[in-house]
């Protein structure tokens, strides 16, 4: 809440995240899809709750899936290697209500759903010496809607200390505690499976390891037990499964490094029969080769009655040709107040696809009913893959950190690809909106991508915002963009080179069939004769080549020359296609670059700050110095694309640049603790204002500058942990400058913008960022200094540093048709940070 004392003015303030991207960690069992079709996934040190839409497709025109978002919770202090649903009890219709979290710290944590808007940490298990890599949990005992509190909680987790331990919760209990530690030697779990046996209170535990073997447990008392190993693979076991079929029987499914998936049968046997025949023959899909192996028995005691099971191998399937990280069965399906267990099973694999295999209806012999994927251009491929609840949609996380969905078109029997989300699997670096009006916003990250955002707006209804384009993919770490104009932005970062990148004319369709825009009149703002299709990379290129039509790609001269289709991944080049959804993930890699149009030479070191002036005639760049000669900022001609000014003034990196509302000034911050002040004059820059090392009031690298939008102060951030606020004509008239105002946070402040609109009459909107992830907002005015608004933290901010903070260069939310009057009332602020999130926040301006 702000008040004017002065003109008793009130105004609210309240803020609401609207959008969240952020990249699976590239990890196997990183994510999991649970009944409550909530997708959990691990991204940099927070846990993403996701829900996807899933839609059954009837036609074409069908909308396609999509969702946001929901909750990021905060508390690993690093990578989050596994996310699991505690599933609820089988052949129930409850949703999951907790998850477990494996991560690098060393810990797993037990999240438990608590309300609409909040999910609390409910345990933390803490005793390994090692990262906790996976885990496996069940619910022992009650079968009601209170299972989680009436129910004993079993959990697993396994480490790379060579360890499996084993967690307990009794029922109407708060404390989880350690009941027992299982000992590999030198060798270590890669997956767990954890399962009740049919008709009896006793789990089974399996444990593939990389021994190359399958190790079974079975719970005497508080104790597990070792029962059996199920040897057969010949690599490192990556995946398990288990799942009970419709006679009672366990299926056992494995997955390993040797290509190969291997069913396991478990059968209950009596006394007398388990000494029965000798070898049991099981065909392999593997032509011409039969496998015979020996029916292992083993038994437990369950209510004071011994009973036995026998193991056999029921098939092996053949068909990746590259490591199998994740196997799934279908979920059981509730048929007629009837559970019926499908025999359907899902494979990812990094041969870049997924199969789901059934066996046939005559003979029951294991074959592929469906394989999707081999998405062109990735490296290399999936690490998990998912069955959604009611098995009519599957879902991968891959190499690029992003979620890959298909969904069961039903008329046409066909599994087509699904808008999902997805992100950044690296630290967003930098970020802007598009230069006129604010329609889109652009990010770069480490991960050598930049990414374009948009509302999707289907049939006039605002859906949220997804991302709608890739327009670079690259071969080095990306540090800096900047919006030129509003089809056009330069990026940089380790490479040295700065690039310049022009939309298509394909992009500027869809985006206007996708945001619902007028594409008559976005391009009857461009050269349309001149505008290419698309572009493509060539093989070990780094640049983007424009196509002007399909076919021709062009020269450095501007000639059109046959392109070459590239020969190992030839779903690459470039095709244009009419969008009316934001694209899938394979849309993504493959089809929506932006041609590069100018290469900038002059910095001998990695760019690590860009600007360019409102009218985008002039782009301001700098480099990583040690010495004054690297720092200097240069100045480019837009038109020309040749160097206009060499502006001196730092001895260290210029960690940021700003240009004036006006563009008549440029203000610049350095490492080195000073800012320099430069004021065009005869189309040229100069140096009017400055504070070196002797006069700087901050005592630590500043990090981030921005203007008030009436052009009459500017404020500096830095790691000292301070934001000054400096008077225009003051540094201007004055020399040392002295600061107008400060304000000292309980942090470093590594990003700070101001809002393009007056609080109360006469107060400025500040948005700072620190570096332990808060986004604070204040308003600030000369008469009465600085009052806090409110903090972003935890879920809705971020959990590393804030790289940047920038407000929409207009009033109203995106997408979303307002009034005049309506959009005077809401900002959006869009943020990003080393936690591989960028996040979009309304802020809605409430007077009283």
């Amino acid at each position: 809440m702000v008040c004017d004392a002065k003109n008793q003015n009130i105004m609210v303030v309240t803020v609401c995240t609207c959008y969240v991207s952020s990249g699976c960690n590239r990890v196997p069992h990183c994510a999991d899809w649970g009944k409550n079709n909530l997708i959990c996934y691990g991204s940099c040190n927070n846990v993403a709750i996701y829900q996807p839409e899933v839609e059954t497709l009837q036609n074409a025109d069908t909308v396609r899936g999509g969702g946001g978002t929901l909750y990021m919770l905060t508390s690993h202090t690093d990578r989050v290697n596994s996310t699991r649903w505690i599933p609820s009890p089988h052949c129930t219709l409850y949703p999951e209500i907790e998850l477990v979290s494996c991560s690098v710290d060393m810990t797993a944590i037990v999240w438990h759903y608590k309300d609409q808007t909040h999910w609390e940490k409910h345990a933390v298990l803490s005793g390994h010496q090692g990262s906790v890599t996976v885990s496996a949990a069940v619910y022992i005992g009650s079968r009601s809607k209170e299972f989680s509190k009436e129910s004993e909680l079993l959990v697993a987790t396994a480490s790379s200390d060579s360890t499996v331990r084993l967690w307990q919760r009794k029922p109407f209990c708060e404390d989880i505690f350690a009941v027992q530690t299982l000992f590999f030697g030198t060798g270590f779990v890669l997956d767990l499976s954890l399962l009740m046996i049919p008709a009896t209170q006793v789990p089974i535990l399996a444990c593939g390891a990389d021994d190359h073997k399958v190790h079974l447990y079975v719970r005497q008392g508080e104790q597990f037990m070792p029962v059996i190993k199920l040897a057969g693979h010949e690599d490192w076991v990556r995946g398990l499964d288990m799942t009970v079929d419709d006679i009672g029987d366990i299926l056992l499914a494995s997955c390993a490094q040797d290509h190969l998936i291997r069913i396991w049968r478990f059968s209950q046997r009596s006394l007398d029969t388990v000494t029965g025949p000798g070898p049991v023959s099981i065909t392999n899909l593997v032509p011409e080769e039969d496998i015979k192996m020996k029916e292992k028995t083993f038994s437990f005691h369950s209510d004071g009655e011994q009973k036995y099971y026998a193991v056999i191998l029921e098939s092996v399937l053949s068909g990746h040709e590259g490591w199998i990280y994740s196997i799934h069965w279908q979920r059981p399906q509730c048929l007629d107040e009837k559970w019926l267990q499908p025999m359907g099973l899902l494979s990812a694999s990094m041969d870049k696809t997924m199969i789901i295999w059934q066996p046939e209806a005559e003979g029951g012999m294991w074959v592929e009913k469906v394989r999707v994927g081999e998405v062109g251009g990735n490296t290399l491929g999936f690490y998990g893959g998912l069955f959604s609840p009611s098995g009519e949609s599957i879902l991968a996380h891959g190499y690029h950190g992003a979620l890959h969905q298909w969904i069961l078109n039903k008329t046409l029997n066909s599994w087509e690809p699904a808008v999902t989300g997805g992100g950044h699997f690296a630290s967003v670096q930098d970020l802007d909106w598009e230069k006129v009006a604010g329609r889109f916003v652009l990010t770069t990250s480490l991960d050598q991508t930049t990414r374009l955002h948009a509302p999707w707006v289907h049939n006039g209804k605002y859906r949220g915002w997804y991302e709608i384009a890739r327009p670079q993919i690259h071969g080095y770490d990306m540090q800096c963009l900047t919006s030129i104009k509003q089809f056009m932005f330069a990026s940089s970062g380790d490479e040295k080179v700065i690039r310049i990148f022009q939309a298509p004319r394909n992009f500027i369709q869809n985006l206007c069939n996708i945001c619902g825009l007028d594409e008559i009149n976005e391009l009857s703002q461009e050269e349309t004769s001149s505008l290419p299709e698309g572009a493509s990379v060539p093989a070990l290129g780094l640049s983007n080549k424009a196509i002007f039509d399909v076919g021709y790609t062009a020269a450095e001269d501007n000639r059109l020359i046959p392109a070459q289709q590239n020969e190992q991944y030839p779903d690459v080049y470039f095709s244009p296609v009419a969008l009316k959804t934001p694209p899938s993930e394979e849309h993504l890699l493959q089809n929506t670059l932006w041609p590069e149009i100018h290469k900038l030479y002059g910095h001998g070191y990695e760019v690590f700050a860009m600007a360019s002036n409102p009218a985008g005639t002039l782009l301001a760049s700098s480099c990583k110095a040690a010495k004054a000669e690297h720092a200097k900022i240069l100045l480019w001609d837009t038109s020309m694309w040749r160097t206009v000014g060499c502006l001196e003034g730092s001895t260290l990196t210029v960690t940021q640049m700003a240009f004036s509302p006006s563009g008549q000034f440029l203000l610049a911050v350095s490492r080195d603790r000073t800012w320099s002040l430069y004021k065009c004059a005869d189309s040229a820059f100069s140096r009017i204002s400055f504070v070196d090392k002797r006069t700087t009031l901050h005592s630590r690298i500043i990090w981030s500058c921005a203007w008030s939008f009436d052009e009459h102060y500017f404020f500096t951030a830095s790691r000292d942990k301070k934001v000054l606020v400096w008077c225009l004509k003051d540094v201007c008239e004055r020399q040392p400058p002295k600061p107008a105002d400060s304000i000292e946070m309980n942090d470093s402040v590594t990003a700070i913008d101001v809002a393009k609109v007056m609080l109360c009459g006469d107060r400025y909107l500040i948005a700072t960022g620190l570096d332990q992830g808060t986004i604070s907002l204040h308003t600030w005015t000369d008469s009465s200094s600085w009052t806090f608004i409110l903090a972003l933290e935890t879920s809705q901010g971020h959990q590393l540093s804030v790289k940047r903070l920038k407000f929409r260069p207009v009033l109203g939310l995106a997408g979303e048709q307002q009034t005049t009057k309506d959009a005077k009332s809401w900002l959006q602020l869009a943020s990003c940070g080393a936690d591989h999130c960028l996040k979009i926040h309304n802020i809605y301006l409430a007077d009283l």
